[in-house]
C-alpha cells in the first residue's frame, strides 16, 4: 500500500533551541547543511506522497517561503498564527484539509539516517504494515540505543505481535516513539477543534488495543539545544563514512 498524503506537524515554538530560534523557526535550523523540516519531507517524497499539509505559527513567513520552494510535493499550508493549537488540535485541524484516507503524520524536526538501501524505506515499510481494519495508529518506533539527541527515556512496551502500551519503567522491549505515524482521517473525526496533546489519541488507541508499532532501520535524530548540533551532525559524517 502506498500513502499519498501527509500531515507535518512544524509549528512549534523551538523555545529549547534559543538563541538560534530567536530569528528563525526551529524546522528551518540547518543540520549538515540541511533544514530539518527538508529530511522530512524528502522523505515523504521518496514513500510516494504527493501533497502535505505543514502547520506554521512562530515566523510564519519564513515557513512559508520556504515551503512555496519546495518543489517536490504539493504543499498546503495549516496557519495557526492566531492559535496555536498543539500536536493534536494542530493535526486535528490539518487533517481537515486532506482527502479522507490514511495519512502519514510526521514532525518537522525529527529525522533519521542510515536506512538500508537494499529494501525498502521506513515510510514505505511503515505504509505496508499499517492495517486500518486491527490498527489506529501504526506508529515507528526506535531503541533507545539507535538514537542521537533524545532524552533517554522510553515511551512504550513492543509487544512481539507489535501492540504498542505506554512504558512504565518496566517492560522487555521498550522503545522510543520516533515521530512518525500511519493512520486513517477518520479516527481523528470526534477531535475536539481545541488546542490538545497528541498523546490523548495515542491513549485512546491503547485502550482500543489497537495502536502498533514497527522498528525503524537506521539510527533515529532530534536536535533540541544548540548543543545538539555538532552531536547530530557527527552522527551524520559517522554514518556516511561507513556507508
Amino acid at each position: 500500500m502506498t500513502i499519498k498524503q501527509a500531515m507535518v506537524l512544524a509549528a512549534g515554538l523551538g523555545t529549547r533551541m534559543r538563541p538560534i530560534t530567536d530569528t528563525i523557526p526551529k524546522p528551518l535550523v540547518k543540520i549538515d547543511g540541511k533544514p530539518m523540516i527538508d529530511y522530512a519531507l524528502d522523505s515523504l517524497v521518496e514513500a510516494g506522497v504527493e501533497k502535505a499539509v505543514v502547520n506554521v505559527h512562530y515566523l510564519a513567513e519564513q515557513m512559508l517561503a520556504h515551503l512555496e520552494c519546495y518543489a517536490n510535493l504539493e504543499l498546503i499550508v495549516s496557519d495557526e498564527r492566531d492559535r496555536l493549537m498543539n500536536n493534536g488540535g494542530g493535526l486535528a485541524k490539518g487533517l481537515k484539509l486532506l482527502d479522507r484516507g490514511n495519512v502519514f503524520v510526521t514532525n518537522a524536526d525529527l529525522f533519521w539516517i542510515g536506512e538500508p538501501t537494499d529494501r525498502p524505506s521506513n515510510l514505505r515499510r511503515l505504509a505496508g504494515f499499517f492495517d486500518p481494519r486491527r490498527m489506529d495508529m501504526a506508529m515507528l518506533c526506535v531503541k533507545l540505543e539507535d538514537t542521537t539527541g533524545h532524552n533517554g527515556k522510553n515511551d512504550f512496551n513492543l509487544a512481539a505481535d507489535g501492540k504498542l502500551s505506554r512504558y512504565r519503567d518496566q517492560g522487555p522491549d521498550p522503545v522510543v516513539y520516533a515521530g512518525a505515524i500511519a493512520m486513517n482521517t477518520s479516527f481523528f473525526d470526534d477531535a475536539p477543534d481545541d488546542a490538545f496533546n497528541l498523546n490523548l489519541y495515542f491513549d485512546k488507541a491503547i485502550a482500543r488495543g489497537r495502536l502498533y508499532g514497527m522498528m525503524l532501520e537506521g539510527h533515529w535524530l532530534t536536535v533540541g539545544t544548540p548543543e545538539a548540533i555538532d552531536e547530530a551532525e557527527e552522527t551524520i559524517r559517522r554514518y556516511r563514512t561507513f556507508a
